[in-house]
């Protein structure tokens, strides 16, 4: 007799086949094409490569937990057209990972060892945010979008002025991500309460002290 799956079996099962495909999803050639110029890169000295490295190990480590995010809420998502909502925003955060990757290759470093921490855990932020509601999980979705998209103009701030492949990168997340976050308010997203929006920025800080070390 075949075994009824339980919501939480289900949701177990999904939140492994994602881990399973982190790796796979960021070597895919599909999706997009990098925004960043063809070409050799600019001449960076080792500290400067470290810290640029550094800062694009948090933006892919940042798109391993928006991609969690997203799958979490589309999860328990009340409505189709909410899920459906969600899961096109993942697909062009995949194109971020991917290029967040391709850039870190180049830089000759390599992607966070906490993956598959940052995605547990945002999966099942993304899911609590969905619980609340599909308006609530939209807002969510909207004060996400906002932080990161002030986290992406502090990096490009950073940014060497010679360093063209990064800036490229970035500033084309950060106009997606802008998109993301007023898509969301006008379907319906709901402004989060000053506490939830001051929580969501510390545990950020912690995602990026990690990621940009580790």
């Amino acid at each position: 007799m075949d075994r009824v799956l339980s919501h939480t079996d289900r949701l177990l099962a999904a939140l492994g086949r994602r881990l399973a495909r982190l790796a796979e999803t960021a070597g895919s050639s599909a999706g997009r094409e990098n925004p960043a110029p063809a070409g050799p890169d600019a001449p960076l000295d080792a500290a400067t490569r470290r810290h640029i490295a550094g800062l694009m190990r948090v933006n892919h480590a940042g798109e391993v937990a928006a991609q969690a995010l997203y799958h979490g809420q589309a999860f328990v998502a009340r409505s189709e057209r909410t899920r459906a909502h969600l899961l096109a925003a993942a697909r062009e955060e995949q194109d971020h990972l991917r290029w967040c990757e391709e850039r870190l290759r180049e830089l000759g470093d390599r992607p966070s060892r906490l993956q598959p921490l940052w995605y547990a855990g945002s999966f099942v932020i993304g899911a609590a945010a969905g619980l609340a509601g599909d308006h609530w999980s939209l807002g969510f979705i909207d004060e996400t979008e906002r932080q990161v998209s002030e986290h992406l103009s502090e990096h490009l701030a950073q940014l060497p002025p010679q360093d063209t492949k990064s800036r490229a990168i970035l500033e084309r997340m950060r106009a997606d991500e802008e998109r993301h976050g007023r898509d969301a308010r006008e379907a319906g997203g709901r402004a989060l309460p000053v506490p939830v929006r001051g929580l969501m920025r510390q545990i950020a800080r912690v995602m990026k002290f990690g990621a940009y070390r580790l």
